[in-house]
């Protein structure tokens, strides 16, 4: 039979196992009731994810230890102490695997929500995906061995090591697809380009960025074709981005006059037509005052730029075939001479 020792302590447990269920619900209602409050104050809503996550694990924790402390009080478990900390280290083990899990995702997610759609970024489908498994996967190993090594008392750094050696040959195994795959990561973190960009490569290719995988991006070109450049391969390329900083952009259109032209007048026409050209074609920038340059005495003609200004790259196309057109029309009307290349040609007559 028990004595009044035992019954004590099953007294002294069920006060402690009681306690902590009320101390749990307390931090609870604190959570609940004034922290969420506080973290709605912030300019950011990760705060309120991770809040969100931890509720019920911070309330399973504070009652696993109530519980635990409160089986270790009775004096019937005693011969029982060591299976009880085993049994209990694990499932702490586990809680906060789960926890930490439950925390990348929403991150993750936050992340994609509040990041991704504020900066108008589409992250590729496959690449968020493949990330969070990685991780997730790396926390469950560690969980996994820290079980071993805790619980069952096993020796894990020969484990480790046949890991490494094994992670070792995988690696080298894979080391284009890790290329591309960190390559994947570094253009998502650092962002030189994005979903919709139209960007030039060093080799001269041209295209929108339409997707950037977790091997490859896919550049989708004017002719509606595809150009595929692997992770790596793009990010050691050197990029024109012509959507960054900001989409508008001016365009510098190479003209010239012949040597007899009034300058003057050839400046006050070449502006005027500029203007109609801004005003009136579709993609060119209303409020710009387009301008004109002298810059070089050439062959034939004097040579000079005009600086428009369109809301996007591919606008520079019907803008400068508008500019031409009627540039010529009005050069035709006002008498003003563009000369073809000339060459004046001596010979030298010499008596034999």
């Amino acid at each position: 039979m028990l004595g009044i020792e035992n019954y004590s302590d099953i007294v002294i447990a069920l006060i402690i196992i009681t306690g902590s269920a009320i101390f749990a619900k307390l931090v609870s209602f604190i959570l609940e009731k004034i922290v969420t409050k506080w973290v709605k104050k912030t300019n950011t809503t990760l705060d309120d994810e991770i809040l969100k996550i931890i509720k019920l694990p911070v309330f399973l924790t504070i009652l696993f230890i109530g519980t635990y402390i409160a089986l270790m009080q009775l004096n019937i478990l005693l011969e029982h102490h060591q299976e009880i900390q085993k049994i209990f280290t694990a499932a702490f083990i586990l809680i906060a695997t789960i926890s930490v899990t439950r925390i990348i995702n929403g991150v993750i997610r936050w992340y994609t929500v509040e990041f991704a759609l504020k900066t108008e970024t589409k992250f590729d489908e496959q690449f968020l995906p493949v990330v969070r498994k990685i991780i997730i996967g790396f926390v469950y190993a560690i969980a996994i061995m820290l079980i071993l090594r805790e619980v069952f008392d096993v020796e894990i750094t020969p484990l480790l090591a046949s890991l490494g050696i094994v992670g070792l040959a995988v690696a080298l195994a894979l080391q284009d697809t890790l290329s591309n795959f960190f390559a994947g990561v570094y253009l998502i973190a650092d962002r030189p380009i994005r979903i919709g960009d139209y960007i030039e490569l060093e080799n001269g290719m041209k295209g929108y960025i339409e997707d950037i995988g977790w091997r490859s991006v896919r550049i989708k070109t004017l002719p509606n074709n595809y150009i595929i450049i692997p992770n790596s391969k793009l990010a050691q390329s050197i990029i024109t981005n012509y959507y960054a900083p900001e989409q508008e952009m001016s365009i510098v259109v190479p003209c010239c006059v012949s040597y007899g032209s009034d300058l003057e007048k050839v400046e006050k026409i070449t502006i005027e037509v500029a203007k109609e050209i801004q005003q009136n074609v579709l993609g060119a920038v209303k409020n710009f005052e387009p301008f004109i340059r002298y810059n070089n005495f050439g062959d034939s003609n004097i040579d000079f730029s005009m600086i428009l200004r369109v809301e996007k790259f591919v606008d520079q196309y019907l803008v400068l075939h508008e500019f031409i057109k009627k540039l010529m029309t009005r050069y035709d009307k006002e008498g003003i001479e563009i000369s073809f290349p000339a060459r004046n040609i001596y010979f030298k007559n010499e008596k034999q």
